[in-house]
C-alpha cells in the first residue's frame, strides 16, 4: 500500500540523484532528516547513543535499498520506514544479547539504560515541536519502553507522528486490522504508565519552561552551591520520585529520604564538596548541571545533571544521569 500522491520536488531531485550516482545530493537530502529521524529513534530506543547509532544506521540502509525507491511515497515517509524497522532490529538483537532485557520494565520499574536527550538536538521544524515536549520528556519515553517493541513502534507512528493506520501497516508489513488492535493495546498500557497525563499528543502544547518551573530550578541550584540540605528539602515533594541512572532506581520515597541517600553517599560534605551548577534543559524539561569540586581540584567537573519535573512549584520527579564523559550533551567539561 503507498501513498496516493504525484511525485514531488524531493522525491524527483531523489530518483534523479539515485540513477546519476550524485552521492553529494543524495547524502544532503537524506541528511537534511537526520535530527527529526534520531528523536524518532530516541522514541523508540530511550537511549540518546543508540538512536544515533540508529539514524545512521537509517542512511546506510537507505543507501543500500536506494534504487528500491519509486517515489510513490513521500521521502520522508521512506526514511521513517527504514528508520523504524531499523529500531525493530535493533531491540530484537539487544533482547537476544541481554536476556535480562527481553522481559519489558515492569510497573514502577526503572529503563536502566535510559538516556536524557539535549534539546539542542531536536528538530527545528517548528511542526515537530509542537508535539515534542510531551512526547520528548522522560515520563513519555519511559512509559514508552514497557511497550513490546510492534506496539511502541505503532504508537509512535499513529499517535506521535499522526499516521493514518494504512500507512503505518504499509510501513511495518502488517495488516490494517493488526495496527488498529496494537494501538489499542498499546494506548491502555500508556494509561496506566501515565495516569496523570493528557493522552492527546497531536493536539498543540506549549513548549516553553513555565516562570515556575525556572524559578524552581533557580532555587535549586541555590540551595545546591550553598550546601543547604534544608532549602533543597523543601523544593521536594514528600512523594518524591527519584531516579539516579544508570547505577540502580528507586521508586517514590521521601524527600528526606532523597537527601539522606544523597548525604550518605557523600554529595554533600560540608568543608569537603563545593559545587557550582548551571541552568539546562533536555527533553525539553527544567535542568540543573552539577559541577563539584573537591578541596585539592584546582576547578569544577561536570558530575550529574538533575531533569526535574515541577508539579506546583516543587519537585515531583528527580530523574539524575551521571554527566561525565558525555561531550553530546553540549555541557562544558569544566567550570
Amino acid at each position: 500500500m503507498t501513498d496516493a500522491r504525484p511525485l514531488g520536488f524531493d522525491e524527483a531531485t531523489f530518483i534523479a540523484a539515485v540513477r546519476s550516482g550524485d552521492t553529494a545530493r543524495f547524502a544532503l537530502m537524506t541528511e537534511r532528516h537526520r535530527r527529526e529521524l534520531q528523536v524518532h529513534c530516541y522514541r523508540m530506543l530511550a537511549n540518546y547513543e543508540d538512536a544515533q547509532d540508529m539514524t545512521q544506521e537509517t542512511f546506510l540502509r537507505a543507501w543500500n535499498k536506494r534504487e528500491s525507491f519509486k517515489g510513490h511515497a513521500a521521502l520522508r515517509t521512506w526514511l521513517y520506514r527504514i528508520a523504524t524497522n531499523a529500531c525493530l532490529d535493533f531491540l530484537e538483537k539487544r533482547n537476544d544479547r541481554t536476556p535480562a532485557q527481553s522481559e519489558l520494565p515492569g510497573p514502577g520499574s526503572e529503563v536502566l539504560y535510559l538516556q536524557p536527550y539535549p534539546d539542542r538536538m531536536l528538530p527545528e521544524d517548528p511542526q515537530e515541536s509542537v508535539v515534542a515536549r510531551e512526547t520528548i520528556e522522560l515520563a513519555f519515553i519511559v512509559a514508552v519502553q514497557h511497550l513490546p517493541p510492534r506496539q511502541r513502534a505503532v504508537l509512535v507512528l499513529r499517535d506521535v507522528l499522526g499516521w493514518p493506520a494504512s500507512k503505518a501497516a504499509d510501513a511495518l508489513e502488517l495488516t490494517v486490522a493488526s495496527v488498529t488492535s496494537a494501538l489499542q493495546r498499546a494506548r491502555a498500557t500508556m494509561r496506566e504508565q501515565l495516569p496523570d497525563r493528557r493522552l492527546d499528543w497531536r493536539s498543540p502544547a506549549t513548549h516553553e519552561l513555565s516562570d515556575d518551573e525556572r524559578g524552581v530550578v533557580r532555587s535549586y541550584i541555590d540551595a545546591h552551591e550553598r550546601n543547604d540540605l534544608d532549602g533543597l528539602v523543601s523544593l521536594l515533594r514528600d512523594d518524591l520520585r527519584f531516579v539516579m541512572l544508570p547505577e540502580s532506581g528507586t521508586s517514590s520515597i521521601t524527600a528526606e529520604d532523597a537527601v539522606d541517600g544523597w548525604v550518605a553517599g557523600g554529595l554533600f560534605q560540608r568543608g569537603y564538596d563545593d559545587w557550582r551548577c548551571i541552568t539546562t534543559t533536555l527533553n525539553r524539561m527544567p535542568a540543573a548541571a552539577l559541577y563539584r569540586r573537591t578541596p585539592d581540584a584546582p576547578e569544577y567537573r561536570l558530575f550529574t545533571i538533575a531533569v526535574l519535573h515541577i508539579v506546583d512549584g516543587r519537585i515531583a520527579e528527580l530523574t539524575g544521569f551521571d554527566a561525565r564523559d558525555k561531550p553530546w550533551l553540549g555541557l562544558p567539561p569544566t567550570l
